[in-house]
């Protein structure tokens, strides 16, 4: 099975929708989608977002960042999202930090999180991130898991 990043796109509005409206089915809390939970009913509104985030300037708020779904490539389908925060601010240095990425609930349990977080982390590469900072729930061990399985080291 393989999968690849993908910058949300017009093609996808249904898809993203769908996407997020699995969460609210579930009661699932939802984690790096730039926001999508609320551009439901004006997704070409959230496009323009994730374009001026991408652009943005750091400043006391706010930090430039970039939003990617993680496609699984045999059904064309949106499995995960990411965002990554390109540069840190202070408020983003203890809160937030540089990556926030989800699984949709029927997807969970199947190591995808895994491949999220790798491709998230190629990304960070890219930018030249050299080390790249992320927060979890105490309670959410499976991000735990995904987290130290790629090589993170856990400050309690």
């Amino acid at each position: 099975m393989k999968f690849r990043y993908e910058v949300p796109s017009i093609s996808r509005k249904q898809d993203a929708i769908d996407f997020i409206n699995e969460f609210h089915k579930y009661n699932s809390s939802i984690h790096g989608t730039g926001g999508l939970e609320r551009y439901l009913n004006n997704y070409e509104e959230w496009l323009l977002k994730l374009e001026q985030d991408y652009v943005r300037e750091v400043t006391e708020d706010n930090v430039p960042k970039r939003t990617y779904f993680l496609i699984r490539t045999d059904d064309n389908k949106i499995i995960g999202i990411s965002n990554i925060r390109l540069k840190l601010n202070q408020k983003y240095l203890y809160y937030g930090r540089n990556i926030g990425y989800s699984i949709r609930p029927t997807e969970r349990g199947k190591g995808y999180n895994k491949i999220n977080l790798y491709l998230a982390l190629k990304v960070c590469k890219k930018y030249e991130i050299k080390k790249a900072l992320l927060d979890v729930d105490k309670a959410n061990m499976a991000s735990w898991k995904t987290m130290e399985a790629l090589g993170a080291n856990l400050d309690l």
